[in-house]
């Protein structure tokens, strides 16, 4: 041209990814084929973007953000039911053959505390022990009186084997070492035991009556501890591989109250209609705000993440297929770049490839600089496509091809 700016190439504007290097007319439309200037952001080290003056870029009101390092905690929201903690269960189960003499617990979900009796027993496989281990033992003291009697046939020491075997026989009978000191403190038959709660909560099976027969082992009784409780959420597969045993999680009840706790468990298993990981939280259930079959709101904590590219979530042009922000450079120059997202919390987006720290990318009017790049034919710089070189037949002469 007679002006004496540098022609890089010449394109069709209907058709921006078809460059050629000689004037003449389209082979797609009829009409003129449009030269790119090295000074018009196209081709070339200026060819990379759309170059706007200041003043454009004013009156379009376009502004940028610098992209940071940083760190993103993403927050997660779900909702899940409150159940029994299955790992704070105990089972008061008889210890020998026996009647149920009195209940102390009614029904089930009947409260317990720590210690209290649920059942007193009648054993009467304990009477016959506990007296041979009375009469022999009473035998042994009489012996020890007559120890001095120059006509003792035996000496105490003797009789200590026996007492010791009528202990071990209770023992295999049933009987604590409690229970066996009581009926050593007392000198009397002791029948009955008393089955108390190992933990405090509620009853959660109540499986005999008064006057029933137990044999031994057989359980009287399930007490599920409420100090502590599970809620079960389900969650998509691409939020659940952000978390992991031991994340924070707070829990809101429905009338407001709110606890703190910890992701237990990921179950290895998802549901193939839902396609949802289940996660099981535990919660300090102290003040017993939760009860089972209770829904609670969770919002999960995941550990931040430390020295991750972090850019506005407005600035990303998402077209199904890819992902581009447009890059602000010196003298007015933007350029498509696409990048690879990964996890948005709070308006902001990490990048894992296609930026730097210290570049600026666009926040309004990138999706105007976006189209008049696809109109000029300008390809993002991770997905630049080669160049047609060869010229339409006739472009040269300037005659219809």
């Amino acid at each position: 041209p007679d002006d004496g700016k540098k022609v890089l190439y010449y394109h069709d504007p209907m058709v921006p990814g078809a460059r050629f290097d000689k004037p003449g007319k389209s082979p797609f439309m009829e009409m003129q084929l449009v030269p790119v200037y090295a000074d018009g952001g196209a081709g070339g080290k200026d060819a990379s973007g759309v170059t706007i003056n200041s003043r454009a870029q004013q009156n379009l009101g376009i502004r940028t953000a610098e992209v940071a390092t940083g760190t993103l905690a993403p927050g997660i929201e779900a909702v899940g039911s409150v159940a029994w903690n299955e790992r704070d269960v105990a089972v008061v189960a008889a210890r020998a053959n026996g009647y149920v003499e009195k209940l102390f617990v009614r029904a089930p979900l009947d409260p317990v505390a720590k210690g209290q009796a649920v059942a007193a027993l009648y054993v009467p496989d304990w009477i016959a022990a506990q007296e041979e281990y009375l009469a022999v033992r009473r035998m042994s003291a009489s012996g020890s009186s007559h120890a001095d009697s120059p006509r003792a046939d035996s000496s105490p020491g003797d009789m200590k084997p026996l007492v010791d075997g009528a202990r071990q026989r209770m023992r295999l009978a049933g009987m604590s070492d409690a229970q066996i000191a009581r009926v050593e403190s007392l000198g009397r038959v002791e029948p009955r035991i008393a089955m108390v709660a190992p933990i405090a909560g509620v009853i959660g099976e109540l499986n005999v009556r008064e006057g029933a027969a137990v044999t031994l082992g057989m359980p009287i009784a399930r007490i599920n501890g409420l100090s502590t409780v599970w809620i079960n959420a389900e969650l998509p597969e691409a939020l659940a591989a952000q978390l992991k045993p031991g994340s924070r999680v707070e829990a809101k009840s429905p009338d407001g109250a709110v606890v703190m706790g910890k992701v237990g468990a990921l179950l290895p298993e998802v549901n193939a209609q839902t396609r949802t990981l289940k996660v099981r939280i535990e919660v300090d259930n102290a003040e017993r705000k939760l009860l089972p079959g209770m829904f609670a709101t969770l919002r999960f904590k995941p550990s931040a993440r430390d020295d991750m590219l972090l850019i506005p979530t407005e600035a990303i042009i998402a077209t199904g297929t890819r992902t581009i922000v447009m890059l602000a450079e010196d003298g007015g120059r933007f350029t498509p770049v696409e990048v690879e997202p990964g996890v948005e919390a709070s308006g902001k987006t990490e990048i894992k490839k296609g930026l730097k720290a210290g570049q600026r990318v666009v926040l309004s009017g990138q999706f105007l600089l976006d189209s008049e790049a696809s109109l000029k034919g300008i390809a993002t710089r991770q997905s630049a496509t080669p160049e047609t070189s060869a010229p339409p037949a006739g472009a040269s002469t300037g005659t219809k091809p």
